[in-house]
């Protein structure tokens, strides 16, 4: 692999974390429920992933889908489920926190980057829902956070077109900042990524859905969607890692074209 791009990969279990590990993967941000976006995981599969992996594990702080505007009470749990996770070896932790009207909630990122210890912080992306990611950009710096996970913002139909954005933002505040571009990766546009954004490290994770049958036999409806749940695919980690390997920055096969703005 080039070993100037850095790879994490966004997993939902122990299982995945083993998988991200054999095909390569540089660190992983550790979630339950991929198919919600990924919530906290329980500190018994973290600690049983730290058992497994070598890897750097990042672990998301989620009390629940749907928006980044959490009560008081979601909050403190948010604060307790940082600390168990940091004080049992994680190396790091992901979350977002935004006002009512989308703004960065400067207060409680603040506070959750004291809860980390020293420890890497990563805002997720709840980043992108904001309406000005270069002045949200600045607060995150202000108040201390690593790195930031995003697709460029919301305003873009995809990460392709996202990247230019992230490399904007690269150019101008990557000695203050980490910029992880991540959200929609697949093995037809890594190289684009890497490319685009130019930020030397790229986030995916390669799922796919599979299904349990042991209780198939309840259904009689004739869907099957109750019965499947989402996982990292080998197969589509194997595809993505193997363009990742290959990309070369001054590979003129790997020029893209891009969308006019």
């Amino acid at each position: 692999m080039n070993k100037s791009t850095l790879v994490e990969v966004c997993c939902g279990s122990v299982n995945d974390c083993i998988t991200a590990q054999k095909y390569g993967a540089d660190r992983i941000e550790l979630n339950h429920a991929l198919e919600l976006g990924g919530l906290t995981p329980s500190l018994g599969t973290f600690l049983e992933a730290r058992k497994k992996v070598s890897l750097p594990i990042c672990c998301m702080i989620r009390p629940r889908g749907a928006g980044f505007d959490y009560t008081e009470e979601q909050f403190e749990a948010m604060l307790t489920d940082a600390r168990l996770f940091i004080e049992n070896g994680a190396d790091g932790i992901v979350f977002g926190f935004l006002n009512a009207d989308g703004t960065i909630n400067r207060n409680r990122t603040m506070r959750m980057v004291q809860a980390a210890q020293g420890k890497e912080t990563v805002f997720h992306k709840a980043f992108d829902s904001t309406d000005d990611l270069e002045e949200s950009l600045k607060i995150l710096i202000e108040c201390g956070v690593t790195r930031v996970l995003t697709s460029g913002g919301a305003v873009y139909p995809d990460i392709l077109q996202g990247c230019r954005k992230l490399g904007q933002l690269f150019d101008q505040y990557g000695d203050r900042i980490q910029i992880l571009p991540g959200g929609g990766v697949r093995e037809f546009n890594a190289q684009q990524v890497l490319r685009l954004s130019h930020t030397g490290q790229i986030h995916l994770t390669a799922k796919d859905s599979f299904v349990d049958e042991s209780t198939g036999h309840y259904h009689f409806t004739g869907t099957r969607s109750s019965l499947e749940y989402v996982a990292t695919s080998e197969i589509n980690l194997e595809k993505i890692m193997h363009q990742i390997r290959t990309y070369r920055e001054d590979d003129p096969q790997s020029v893209v074209t891009l969308i006019p703005d």
